[in-house]
């Protein structure tokens, strides 16, 4: 099977890791792909918000399948683009990426469908959005209705905060605040048949304890020990199944990956947002302890043939993943610093046998050194027998990773693995 993967992040890199360890896989591709992904696939350089060149791409590639990994290109419509020159895709629809593409619409569905989530409104106007925040009242949840890579939410107490962020977003979706642990659990699905993931748990803030600005993950774990063993068969009955049911309903069946944020409340399972593709850090964790050979599983969801596949297997162990950022990240990152000690990161002769490093936002200078491109740069995972194990490994390796300037959170997975 040839594959093609379009993106360039960790995401991204995760993904075309495990398809490069599966062997159905013959060919594999990755546009426009970073420095580390080079090494475990052919790089194309192309737009991967243009549907016409990734089609033309995957045609000349004679690809067997796309797997479009960012939500920018799927609401842009790549996906449909790719099937219109009848190359099975992994992945929605623009109509049906809407679902992550548009809070407000997200809302509409859920509310059709049954599926629990936080009340909120939908603002325009600065009334509006007064009026939104005073009915709620600290702390206040806002979100920007369209895309913001994962940063355009404010949960503040502070109400000047709060509103200076609302009156900046053209649409804005204010709701009240869910309590509780967050989990993210991932399922795939051809339209019809819904197949969970393994769930995780991703840290959104840039600081340790949860302090400082949201981000895009700081990084994630799974599995999650503290978590009810019957969570995954409640979200499969009372969201996963209803939105799949709602939107093929409505015209616009979903066919991907469906990504459900969710809090654990006092109240019972809350949906806090989807996503219509893999998320990141959580795709790290999870597609380290899947031991299901990911190819066939893409494949069969594009093509709807999902009820076909048997049950996903995973390890026994635990994984672990902890983002390097840039400096100033998540404001406006620092780029061009050169990273230096990745091979020692994975060197399996220092005890890091279990450990790896993905690349988010690399490139290569001229002199052929990889340098720090963005604000996420690395997502260094590491697997073990337990929580505790995993994470270790994950440090110890980020330890050995010198990037000027860059900065990381000390307590990915600290609570759940002492636990």
């Amino acid at each position: 099977m040839k594959v093609l993967v379009i993106g360039g992040g960790a995401r991204e890199h995760a993904l075309c890791r495990s398809l490069s360890l599966d062997p159905d896989v013959t060919a594999l591709h990755c546009a426009p792909g970073n420095a580390g992904i080079a090494e475990v696939a052919e790089l194309h350089a192309v737009d991967a918000l243009d549907g016409a060149a990734v089609a033309e791409l995957a045609a000349s590639l004679r690809a067997d399948l796309v797997v479009v990994g960012p939500e920018a290109p799927l609401v842009a419509g790549v996906a449909d683009a790719v099937r219109e020159r009848g190359i099975p895709a992994f992945g929605p629809s623009a109509q049906a990426a809407q679902l992550e593409g548009s809070k407000a619409f997200a809302k509409d569905v859920m509310a059709a469908a049954g599926v629990p989530t936080a009340r909120a409104y939908v603002c325009t106007t600065p009334a509006e959005i007064d009026e939104a925040l005073d009915a709620f009242g600290a702390p206040y949840v806002v979100k920007d209705d369209g895309l913001a890579a994962g940063k355009g939410v404010v949960v503040t107490s502070d109400l000047a905060v709060a509103r200076e962020h609302a009156l900046a977003c053209e649409r804005v979706v204010i709701e009240e605040f869910l309590d509780g642990p967050e989990v993210s659990l991932f399922a795939i699905t051809d339209g019809e048949t819904v197949l969970p993931l393994s769930p995780a748990q991703d840290f959104k803030r840039a600081l340790d304890g949860d302090e400082g600005p949201n981000t895009g993950g700081m990084g994630a774990y799974s599995p999650l020990p503290w978590a009810d063993p019957k969570l995954v068969d409640e979200v499969m009955e009372t969201v996963l199944r209803p939105t799949v049911d709602e939107l093929r309903r409505r015209g616009t069946p979903f066919s991907g990956l469906l990504y459900a944020g969710l809090a654990i409340t006092s109240r019972g399972v809350r949906v806090i947002e989807f996503n219509a593709r893999f998320g990141d850090p959580e795709t790290q964790v999870v597609l380290a302890r899947l031991k299901t050979p990911l190819a066939s599983v893409l494949l069969n969801a594009s093509t709807g043939n999902l009820a076909a596949e048997p049950p996903l297997r995973w390890s026994d162990g635990a994984a672990v993943t902890v983002v390097i950022a840039s400096h100033n990240y998540p404001g406006t990152p620092r780029t061009g610093d050169v990273i230096e000690g990745l091979p020692e990161a994975a060197d399996p002769e220092k005890g890091a046998e279990k450990a790896y490093v993905l690349h988010a936002g690399t490139a290569l200078d001229a002199d052929g050194h990889v340098v720090s491109a963005g604000g996420r740069v690395l997502s260094v995972t590491a697997t073990g027998a337990d929580l505790a194990t995993a994470r270790e490994r994950a440090y110890e390796a980020v330890s050995r990773i010198r990037l000027d300037g860059s900065h990381h959170r000390t307590d990915i997975a600290a609570k759940a693995a002492s636990a």
